[in-house]
């Protein structure tokens, strides 16, 4: 791919600046230093680049952008760190014309050679003779914050390239005086250029051991003992990314007031309570939201707030096995029972423990749906909770996300809070009369079915703190 110019994503204490001087060293490769830099231009006490000011790039970021790709050089670039101009970050990542350079450096030499830099006022050296030394103490808790930051901006940049179908060239803190990595970067960015020898300008600070850069070497192994590295702690999460159901929104008549309804968590009866409150028919709500009638509703109501209800988990899935599944309404789920796990759902209406087994079944179904195991991907009914408020959030949040064995007490405040003195209490009468009856989940809850559960809907379980039932 043909680039037009190039960006070296680093940060502090990686190796940028020597690796912006080695490539300042080919014919066609013009490095502008840290050009967004929220305190300078280019370099530290510059106040204007370019023939750009500081106050012009602060009020216009492209200004310097195309100051920069509209030099002489074959091929122009600059260094950009994560709390580098935000508009620019994201402008780049996203930009095919652009080369990622993606310079990396061990976590933990970084976070030592920053502290030293800090604590002597030395950031670069040219001269190993103006070289100033000093030890430094090792913080576990900084350290931690330091890393975590480091991964989620890498995590970022992957992600980025991988959702945009680019490329990068990743170079190592080690790598960045290797002449010939440093010739393949340039053919790779495209240049016919080479070089024979390293301009040398710059010279390694601390090159002794770790435990020579610290007053407290030891506590270096107490602390990555308690870091899980390999982030094996994480579980993987394969749910299929969800978009907002706008068209499930309910918006106030009179009041301000949004509802975003998660299936299978209390809806008809939250909605018809909205309608209460506003004395009208749940008919007369706002509905059929799109992104754009949405904006226009939010726009006319002073004040609005959007709410959502959680339900637990297990309550959900079993509202959902004996009013949808049990019933023959979602003919999917029930072919995918018999194939999967030998249960017909329909046929379960008896016995204890053919109620209870065949509700069993149901919850691995959901598990293996969501973790991506079969053909049929989640639909919002069994999907969790917490994919369903990350599709919603791709246009609006919720200012209040309730529980259901709450609601007695928060939607009465709620809607006192939007102005309603006397609002319609909160009680068993706005629920669904019309609900098949099924056997109560108390007499069909074992230990297998609250493990079971918990396998299925981990996400939410830990989102958002349930307790097993």
């Amino acid at each position: 791919m043909a680039f037009d110019y190039f960006v070296i994503l680093a940060e502090m204490r990686t190796g940028s600046n020597l690796l912006e001087s080695n490539l300042n060293a080919f014919d066609g490769i013009e490095c502008h230093g840290e050009l967004f830099n929220t305190g300078f231009i280019n370099t530290p006490g510059t106040e204007s680049y370019l023939g750009v000011s500081f106050a012009q790039r602060e009020a216009d970021p492209w200004s310097l952008m195309m100051a920069v790709r509209d030099t002489k050089a074959r091929m122009p670039g600059f260094r950009l760190f994560h709390d580098h101009d935000p508009r620019i970050w994201d402008h780049v990542l996203h930009d095919t014309a652009c080369a990622k350079i993606v310079l990396t450096r061990n976590p933990l030499d970084s976070y030592v050679s920053r502290k030293i830099a800090a604590a002597t006022n030395q950031w670069k050296l040219g001269d190993v003779k103006n070289r100033r030394q000093t030890q430094v103490s090792f913080d576990a808790d900084e350290f931690e914050t330091h890393l975590s930051r480091l991964q989620s901006t890498q995590i970022e940049i992957l992600n980025t390239l991988q959702t945009t179908g680019q490329s990068a060239f990743y170079i190592g803190y080690d790598d960045a005086n290797d002449l010939e990595v440093l010739n393949g970067l340039a053919r790779w960015l495209g240049l016919a250029s080479h070089i024979d020898r390293l301009p040398r300008a710059l010279k390694k600070q601390n090159p002794e051991p770790l435990d020579q850069k610290l007053s407290n070497p030891g506590d270096v192994a107490k602390a990555l003992a308690r870091i899980d590295r390999f982030d094996l702690g994480r579980t993987p999460n394969f749910e299929v990314r969800r978009g907002p159901m706008l068209d499930a929104a309910q918006g106030g008549v009179q009041t301000p007031l949004l509802f975003l309804p998660l299936r299978g968590a209390p809806e008809t009866e939250v909605i018809r309570w909205m309608a209460a409150l506003d004395r009208v028919t749940p008919d007369a709500l706002a509905t059929g939201f799109d992104e754009g009638r949405l904006h226009r509703w939010r726009q006319g109501q002073k004040g609005q707030r959007s709410f959502t209800v959680l339900r637990h988990p297990l309550k959900r899935a079993y509202d959902v096995f004996t009013t949808r599944i049990a019933t023959g309404e979602v003919e999917p789920v029930r072919e995918h029972m018999i194939r999967l796990f030998g249960s017909d759902p329909t046929l379960a209406r008896g016995s204890l423990n053919a109620d209870r087994d065949a509700f069993k079944a149901y919850l691995k179904f959901c598990r293996a749906s969501i973790s991506g195991q079969t053909g049929l991907q989640p639909w919002p009914i069994w999907a969790t909770q917490a994919a369903l408020l990350d599709g919603y959030a791709k246009v609006i949040s919720p200012d209040l996300v309730l529980r259901e064995e709450d609601l007695a007490e928060d939607l009465p405040h709620l809607a006192r809070r939007m102005g309603h003195p006397s609002p319609p209490e909160w009680s068993d009468e706005w629920s669904d009369q019309t609900t098949p009856a099924a056997r109560p989940l108390s007499e069909i809850r074992d230990d297998e079915i609250t493990r079971l559960v918990r396998e299925a809907y981990g996400r939410d379980f830990d989102t958002f703190g349930f307790a097993d039932l």
